[in-house]
């Protein structure tokens, strides 16, 4: 990256810097913007041009001394265009275009000497303004769709191309579902700042979710080549980490925050050289991050502390701490996971979480009773459509050596199956099964 200050850098380290000011410091520079025009649209584009102008300017006079400066001044200046444009000649334009005083920045854009961060911003509201970007951006109005593409694109900082990479879809969807994100907060007339106390913690539930969703992405793709797409998953990490800063008195953000941290632990040990998956079992916990086990754990400390009960995100981070904590698959403490498993169906029941609970049962008790409940969680249709239900019905059927079933099982899970690593997995567990001998249950 171009030396912040030094001379010109060229057209690719130009692109660098920018880039790195952007990933780092977008959330706050569009909060500051949205708060300052009180149009959450208008900041997010105009920082979008700001960046755009910064490509051409940075690459032929330098990285100025204060970048971020640099990038919101710029977006003022479009920002008071845009008014003008508007027809906007009236008290509102004339208080924003007095902010912007003669001399406040020079021509090319660098801070005033002497005070390379006068930034146009109050610092002690830097931090409401990125939780109020997070709520807006994750606002109910909002599709569960258009909150994950607006939250990558102004508080993670990612651009139109990398969500579509991300999510496997094509950059125009991306693109239509931010614009017409920013067109219904517009027409519902959503204020940009943070929801009063007694709804916030009704609105969190969807900023929450929206974090959810992109790490679980990330960290179990449904689609693709790739088992794991760590740049999602990692981005839902930091996001998450932002937020336990801005709400530390929230436990169930502590308990998303444990859980990421503690299922991205495994993320080491859970593909080989090839990027085949590894399961659980064959999986060498000694490349575990350790590291992330313990900021998980503490995290985890932090949601029980509270006092409240842990939550859906807080129960699922017990599981997972359950599993990091364990020298083995056989060590486990499968009796505990059995009763989180049962408490989080009483607190967000769904199918996952009885095929989940199945799983566990299946370990602490054996393949028997865990059947029957997979099956009557086959009659009820929830999870028709999914790969995951007979897939994990395969391996009990063969675990009680019914491998012919089993065999069945697992190939029609891999027809259902969108990934091509888990596709090829259960295949792979398929074949295995050929020729094996009737009752053989030590599979």
């Amino acid at each position: 990256m171009a030396e912040v200050g030094g001379g010109p850098p060229g057209a690719e380290a130009a692109r660098r810097a920018a880039s790195a000011v952007w990933r780092i410091e977008s959330a706050r520079i569009v909060g500051a913007l949205a708060r300052w025009t009180g149009d959450f649209a208008l900041a997010e584009d105009v920082a979008q041009e700001a960046l755009a102008e910064a490509l051409v300017s940075w690459s032929r006079g330098g990285v100025p001394d204060s970048p971020v400066g640099w990038l919101l001044a710029t977006a003022r200046r479009r920002a008071v265009d845009a008014f003008r444009r508007r027809s906007a000649l009236d008290e509102r334009y004339a208080l924003l275009a007095g902010q912007l005083a003669e001399g406040e920045f020079s021509a090319g854009g660098h801070a005033r000497a002497g005070q390379p961060d006068d930034l146009p911003w109050d610092p002690d509201r830097v931090d409401d303004d990125v939780l109020a970007l997070m709520f807006t951006a994750c606002h109910p109005v909002l599709s569960p769709e258009a909150r994950v593409a607006l939250t990558l694109r102004v508080v993670g900082g990612l651009s139109s191309q990398e969500v579509a990479r991300a999510f496997l879809v094509p950059t125009a969807t991306v693109q239509a579902r931010i614009t017409r994100a920013k067109k219904t907060i517009a027409a519902a007339h959503v204020p940009f700042e943070l929801p009063p106390p007694e709804e916030r913690r009704e609105r969190l539930g969807a900023v929450l979710s929206v974090l959810y969703v992109i790490f679980t992405e990330g960290s179990t793709a449904t689609a693709g080549d790739e088992l794991i797409r760590r740049d999602l998953a990692y981005e839902a990490v930091r996001l998450a980490r932002t937020l336990t800063a801005l709400l530390p008195a929230e436990p169930e953000a502590h308990g998303l925050l444990a859980l990421f941290e503690l299922t991205a632990a495994r993320f080491p040990a859970r593909t080989g050289p090839d990027g085949e998956p590894v399961l659980l079992e064959d999986q060498d916990r000694r490349r575990w991050d350790r590291s992330a086990i313990r900021r998980g754990l503490a995290a985890l400390g932090r949601a029980t502390a509270a006092g409240r009960g842990l939550g859906p995100y807080g129960l699922q981070a017990a599981v997972a701490g359950c599993h990091a904590t364990a020298p083995s698959v056989r060590e486990t403490d499968w009796e505990r996971v059995v009763l989180l498993y049962e408490a989080l169906g009483r607190v967000a029941p769904s199918p996952v979480v009885q095929l989940n609970r199945a799983v566990a049962v299946a370990m602490a008790s054996g393949p028997e009773p865990a059947l029957r409940m997979v099956d009557e969680l086959a009659a009820s249709g929830r999870l028709s459509g999914s790969h995951l239900l007979p897939s994990v019905r395969g391996e009990l059927l063969a675990r009680l050596g019914r491998t012919a079933e089993a065999r069945e099982e697992l190939e029609f899970a891999a027809r259902l199956c969108g990934n091509a690593r888990e596709r090829s997995l259960l295949l792979r567990k398929a074949a295995g099964l050929e020729g094996a001998p009737p009752g053989d249950s030590s599979r």
